[in-house]
């Protein structure tokens, strides 16, 4: 027969037992009402929001949604509201990748064009883990696309990327040297899939990843006609409203992957105990690529691999019309954040961050280091003869102009048609520029004449702004035609201003950088650089923007 003390003890177990599971239940509310806190801003019937899903050691402790999906319906988000989540789709065809790996169907180091003989030879092997880790040198399809005079909002399909990629007369570098983000890559990357397969995408990850995961809302759209119940519409705010984005998109494989947050909760879940695909499979995943230098980037099969407050972290966020979104995991400690948007403005991974900041504070190893105030800031006194040494003209990269005026006892930062930003003096030569985060160091060459200014890791020279004369401009007019792009820019002087006009796009002003060299007003065409030959006569053009360099336009001779 059991004695008291023992009676007592066992009751007490059993009582702790029963205990414990519903004391976890209210700290996770209480965390929980936390996470709402940081949506209360989006949680209103006429502003677009976001659906939110937390995962802790397989369980989810947090789903919500805040603020309406769909303005004309009113319709409000939930957990189970369809986003398109952008190049958040990228990990799925990682996973497809890495699975076909896992079973010696195809390995990293295969020439893609044993499987795409459509992608041109362009002097150097492309292989899947160039695409897998955008090391390849392919031109990103938007920034090209643009050029080409496609709208964002234009129907843009698989088959117009491949299209692209065919026509593609030279790399942006060598394979392997460099990481330039593109989407082209993992466009491939799913036709990929359905040449080895025999399956088209779409079909493959929606029987081996999403019905063994029983993701019932999730597939990848490959017709942009297609409507359902439930569905999200990305917004813009501009003035004093919001305005409905345009989405015609179906390059899966990059993105156009249509998802709910109780979906990604699931496989959030699979990260950690790998029900599709197989422990050697997410890490792979989590396997970040190497330059031909020997150096690791951050990039692995669809995610980004990094560390936060001392801890492993895999992440990777998305962005198109209208939708922002961010996929948060720990590996270590079996947590996970989803953050799906229809409003251009969230910022979705920072708020991801924030949620973590919430569930794990106590096991990071390093502090959350909160953003810069500059107000805090020491004020440190600079000499005005100082100052007025370092007011100048400086080229940051290829094709931006930043102007540095003294304005009395301080300095102030300029760019092309932007406002004025102050600058505020950390030291006699680094500078604090809160509205860019980020600071700025002047340096002076052994005469002690300042000749550079460093930002953001760059080395910015001070040059002496080109203002070219109205004849000079009228030498670069005429039409100029791609042969890789089929399309032609006409370069007119216009009421002394230099302009590019486009069937399309209009007429896009070009700013002077230096001799020969200009940026454009719009994003797409950011560095615009005119050629020239043996004669000195403009023979051509080079436009580069973001992933797309040096697309070559002939100039048409009378």
């Amino acid at each position: 027969m059991l004695s008291g003390a023992i009676r007592l003890g066992i009751a007490v177990a059993l009582c702790l037992a029963v205990a414990a599971p519903a004391m976890a239940q209210r700290d996770y509310r209480a965390l929980s009402g936390r996470v709402d806190q940081i949506f209360r801003d989006v949680d209103r019937r006429d502003a677009p929001g976001a659906a939110v899903v937390v995962v802790w050691n397989g369980e989810v402790v947090h789903r919500g949604g805040y603020g309406t999906a769909n303005l004309e319906e009113g319709t409000p988000v939930t957990p189970s509201t369809v986003f398109d989540i952008a190049s958040l789709s990228k990990q799925f065809a990682g996973m497809a990748i890495a699975m076909l790996v896992e079973q010696g169907a195809i390995s990293p180091d295969d020439d893609i064009r044993d499987y795409i003989p459509e992608v041109p030879d362009l002097g150097d092997t492309i292989t899947v883990g160039h695409l897998l880790h955008h090391t390849s040198g392919l031109r990103d399809w938007p920034p090209t696309l643009t050029v080409a005079g496609w709208q964002m909002d234009d129907a843009i399909a698989l088959e117009d990327v491949l299209g692209m990629v065919r026509n593609q007369r030279e790399l942006n570098f060598a394979p392997g040297s460099e990481y330039s983000y593109s989407n082209t890559g993992y466009n491939l990357l799913a036709l990929l899939v359905a040449r080895v397969t025999g399956q088209s995408f779409p079909e493959w990850t929606a029987e081996h990843i999403f019905r063994p995961l029983d993701m019932r809302d999730t597939h990848f759209r490959d017709d942009h006609r297609e409507v359902a119940a439930n569905w999200a519409v990305g917004y813009r705010h501009e003035e004093d409203s919001y305005n409905r984005i345009p989405n015609a998109l179906a390059a899966y494989g990059s993105s156009s992957l249509l998802t709910t947050v109780d979906d990604l909760a699931k496989w959030l879940v699979n990260f950690d105990d790998p029900q599709v695909g197989s422990p050697a499979v997410v890490q792979r995943m989590r396997t970040p690529g190497v330059l031909n230098s020997g150096r690791e980037i951050s990039y692995a099969y669809g995610l980004n691999i990094r560390a936060y407050r001392g801890r492993l972290t895999a992440s990777h966020g998305g962005a198109w019309a209208g939708f922002r979104t961010f996929l948060l995991h720990f590996p270590e400690q079996n947590f996970g954040v989803a953050v799906l948007s229809n409003d251009a403005r969230m910022a979705a991974g920072r708020r991801s961050y924030q949620i973590a900041d919430i569930y794990l504070a106590n096991q990071f190893r390093l502090r959350r280091v909160a953003p810069g105030n500059w107000a805090l800031l020491p004020k440190i006194a600079v000499d005005e003869a100082v100052l007025s040494e370092y007011a100048g003209t400086y080229l940051v990269g290829r094709s931006r102009l930043v102007t540095i005026v003294r304005e009395g006892d301080s300095l102030v930062v300029k760019e092309a048609a932007e406002p004025k930003y102050p600058m505020r003096a950390m030291s006699e030569t680094e500078f604090y520029v809160p509205a860019h985060g980020a600071r700025v160091l002047f340096q002076r060459d052994d005469s002690g004449v300042v000749t550079h200014l460093r930002y953001r890791g760059q080395l910015a020279p001070r040059v002496e702004p080109y203002v070219p004369s109205p004849g000079e401009l009228v030498g670069y007019e005429g039409e100029y035609y791609s042969d890789e792009l089929d399309t032609t820019y006409e370069v007119v002087l216009q009421a002394d201003e230099l302009v590019a006009r486009h069937s399309r796009h209009g007429d896009v002003a070009l700013l002077p950088l230096l001799p020969d060299e200009f940026r454009g007003e719009e994003r797409f065409m950011r560095e615009v650089r005119f050629v020239r030959d043996g004669t000195d006569r403009v023979t051509g053009l080079l436009i580069s923007s973001g992933g797309a360099r040096n697309l070559r336009f002939e100039r048409r001779m009378p």
